[in-house]
């Protein structure tokens, strides 16, 4: 399994945005391989995952606890929020719906929980009150995460629900902005006050692609730098992203990478394609 990139300030994470795509079946993942084995076979050969059946609904401490087993020691998952908080409510008054996301289990992964992802909506424009009252929801430890989860709704049941973690470790977030009127000064400083990331997002050019440093993660979506969601990238265009992120972790911060462009089945070919990048550097 190629390891994650450390050097003496940054260590850098390469993978897949979910792991389920019955196209994949026969191609990335070798025939025969039965359904229930895609995600440690995936996790052997790359070094993150995106969790993002989250986003359509909240999971269950069962699923998190087995993804947890069934992976190697040194592997991490980046979990992408639900999006009712995001797309339903907006940002707004949305403390119960964090805790119950945070209840739902993801801290059942211990230490292999990395970076918890929030991808706006494109119709989201930004207003300098809604964010700043959101990111001052965002816990920044495990603690004040099990804390916040403590505090959640009946939509959690007492039953199912997730509050406690096994150690205290830093939590870092990053948020994915769709409306380009993110794109300014006012914003990026308001997510470096509180230390969140702007997830550097390649969309063949739809979206907002900001570069902004606002925290010690760099985290980066590749959709497709052609065709959303649907073209792979070229060895070209891996050397470039492989020699920024280079950058990115050279100067100190924590890099997750992961490739989104899944509908043609690139997005695992193309994350192999830069580890074996960054692994000659």
């Amino acid at each position: 399994m190629a390891g994650p990139r450390n050097s003496r300030t940054g260590q850098v994470r390469v993978g897949i945005s979910g792991w389920t795509y019955p196209g994949w079946r026969g191609d990335f993942y070798q025939p025969g391989l039965v359904h229930r084995r895609e995600l440690a076979y995936a996790a052997e050969r790359l070094t993150s995952i995106e969790v993002n059946g989250s986003f359509y609904a909240l999971q269950r401490p069962a699923s998190y606890l087995r993804w947890r087993d069934e992976t190697p020691d040194d592997f991490v998952f980046a979990v992408k929020a639900n999006r009712y908080i995001t797309h339903m409510k907006r940002l707004v008054d949305a403390e119960t719906a964090v805790a119950n996301f945070l209840a739902s289990g993801l801290l059942a992964l211990g230490p292999k929980l990395g970076p918890i992802l929030w991808q706006l909506p494109p119709t989201l424009a930004f207003d300098a009150d809604r964010l700043e009252a959101f990111l001052g929801v965002l816990p920044a430890t495990t603690v004040r995460a099990a804390a916040l989860a403590a505090r959640h709704d009946d939509t959690i049941g007492d039953d199912r629900a997730w509050t406690e973690t096994d150690a205290d470790r830093p939590l870092r977030h990053a948020v994915e902005v769709r409306h380009h009127g993110f794109a300014v000064p006012e914003a990026v400083e308001i997510f470096r006050r509180h230390a969140v990331a702007i997830v550097v997002a390649d969309t063949a050019g739809r979206y907002p692609l900001i570069r902004e440093r606002t925290a010690d993660l760099a985290y980066l979506r590749l959709h497709g730098d052609k065709e959303l969601y649907a073209s792979g990238y070229t060895d070209a265009a891996l050397d470039r992203w492989a020699d920024l992120v280079t950058g990115w972790a050279d100067d100190g911060q924590q890099v997750f990478a992961y490739f989104d462009n899944d509908v043609k089945g690139r997005a695992p070919f193309d994350a192999l394609g830069l580890l074996e990048r960054l692994a000659r550097r």
